[in-house]
């Protein structure tokens, strides 16, 4: 702003230093114009695709994300069984927006939000001010009360929830084979998965694609297709929120593959190396939790009306109530249509980024704000290599199983991930990988223990023997 003051200064030459610094300092006629400033927090599915419709407007945008990096969530549990690395699936926020000339990002955390004065405080101290802000920071892990469970039970949300997961599943290996060099014999190699949704399904499904199809024949002590996985949850029926006969399908197929899947049970107990339910304790060498979430605890800073799940209340134009400069999209937000609460999924999060733009550019032009409706087209979820459930709404409406919803579900994801990261080769790498099982991100890093061994080891061969004949939880 100071340039084009000075710009006209050639006209000034030959006056007195006063004379110039009265022309500098004198009020101006009418205010300069300003850009709408937009304060995008969160730089997931909901986040960027927000940034990326503003793209065009005359606003200028900050983006906020306490990490630098979007990560492609849908393949996260494939980071977390070392099928794939981390690079793989996740790109810098930077990056991905560095042709965008009216948008900046910045690395920082939000710790306050004052909708008075329109601004919103950050952990470096420094305050952001917006016209419009943008909350979409998503969800994290719920265990209901007993945060001290999570400990023993690492949900998967994260890049660095699905490395510390890799390193759980890959050392239990590493040291049942050490054991079994040294002593003849190891603990159980018992996998619980808390939780049937998507999440448990895919987490339990890929844990015996790694063990029967990419180690099988690295390890000369152990067998580790002899592993165990349990998946317990508590409702009648795993992928309860999918047609019923799909959620039958996803539990033979499970049962096919050799998981051993507990309905009606409900986990009273997590410890280190144990899990209780169902008035049983069972050993675990690793115990994965994917039984529920709870919105980003950013949306309390609002003080706007809260769900049960710390999500906030919002209209069809996504907005809490009484806020029209504020909105939240994604997960942090509930939104009924049609009776029903729209899902805490990728695509509805896409769509509300995708929204937002559209009312930015609405309100630049004086127009009425269009009301937000989801576009259902539909839900999978994988089940192991070569084997699925979806159910599809768009375009045509049908429930498919097996090799056809698989290759749906690799049709869509090759597309939406070459869409994210542009870069052909690095799925290229994912396919060879995935089709010859010549390689993995089988790599440990960090502290060589696992919660409850010791205690396992402890124990002694003799219970390490009868817990393997116990076949329940």
């Amino acid at each position: 702003m100071r340039l084009s003051l000075i710009a006209p200064l050639p006209h000034l030459v030959g006056g007195s230093e006063a004379h110039i610094v009265g022309e500098l300092t004198k009020p101006l006629a009418q205010p300069l114009p300003r850009r709408p400033r937009v304060v995008i927090v969160g730089g997931g599915f909901a986040g960027l695709h927000a940034a990326k419709g503003l793209a065009h407007l005359p606003v200028d945008v900050s983006v906020v994300d306490r990490r630098n990096h979007h990560t492609f969530q849908p393949l996260l549990y494939q980071v977390a069984l070392a099928v794939l690395s981390p690079a793989d699936i996740a790109q810098p926020i930077r990056t991905i927006l560095r042709r965008q000339q009216n948008t900046e990002v910045l690395m920082d955390e939000v710790t306050g939000i004052d909708v008075v004065a329109r601004q919103i405080a950050l952990a470096s101290g420094a305050q952001l001010p917006y016209d419009y802000l943008v909350l979409a920071t998503g969800a994290t892990h719920s265990y209901f009360g007993r945060n001290d469970w999570a400990p023993f039970a690492p949900g998967l949300k994260t890049i660095e929830d699905a490395t510390e997961i890799r390193r759980r599943v890959l050392l239990a290996f590493e040291l049942a084979e050490r054991q079994m060099v040294e002593h003849g014999w190891h603990p159980p190699l018992n996998f619980v998965v808390i939780g049937g949704g998507p999440t448990g399904v895919e987490l339990a499904g890929a844990i015996f694609d790694i063990v029967q199809l990419y180690m099988r024949h690295d390890f000369r002590h152990i067998d580790p297709a002899k592993a165990r996985v349990l998946l317990l949850e508590g409702s009648p029926r795993v992928l309860g929120a999918y047609p019923e006969d799909l959620s039958a399908k996803a539990e033979a197929a499970l049962g096919r593959l050799g998981v051993e899947v507990h309905t009606h049970t409900h986990v009273t107990g997590i410890g280190p190396g144990w899990v209780e339910a169902a008035g049983k304790r069972v050993d675990a060498a690793v115990t994965l939790w994917a039984a529920g979430v709870e919105a980003s605890p950013l949306g309390k800073l609002l003080g706007a009306p809260l769900d049960r799940r710390g999500s906030v209340l919002v209209d069809d134009r996504l907005n809490p109530p009484g806020m029209p400069e504020v909105f939240v999209l994604g997960d942090l937000a509930h939104l009924e249509q049609d009776g029903r609460q729209v899902p805490g999924v990728a695509q509805p999060a896409m769509q509300m980024g995708d929204h937002v733009a559209k009312i930015l550019a609405a309100d630049l032009a004086g127009q009425p704000r269009p009301a937000f409706r989801y576009f259902d087209k539909g839900d999978m979820a994988t089940i192991g290599r070569m084997d699925a459930v979806a159910r599809l709404a768009w375009p045509f409406k049908a429930h498919w199983s097996g090799f056809p919803a698989w290759a749906t579900w690799l049709t869509v994801h090759i597309f939406f991930l070459i869409g994210f990261r542009n870069r052909l080769s690095v799925f290229a790498a994912w396919i060879w990988t995935y089709f010859t099982f010549t390689r993995g991100a089988r790599l440990i890093t960090g502290d060589q223990r696992l919660p409850g061994w010791q205690e396992q080891l402890d124990a002694g061969p003799a219970e390490a023997l009868a817990e393997r004949e116990n076949q329940g939880p």
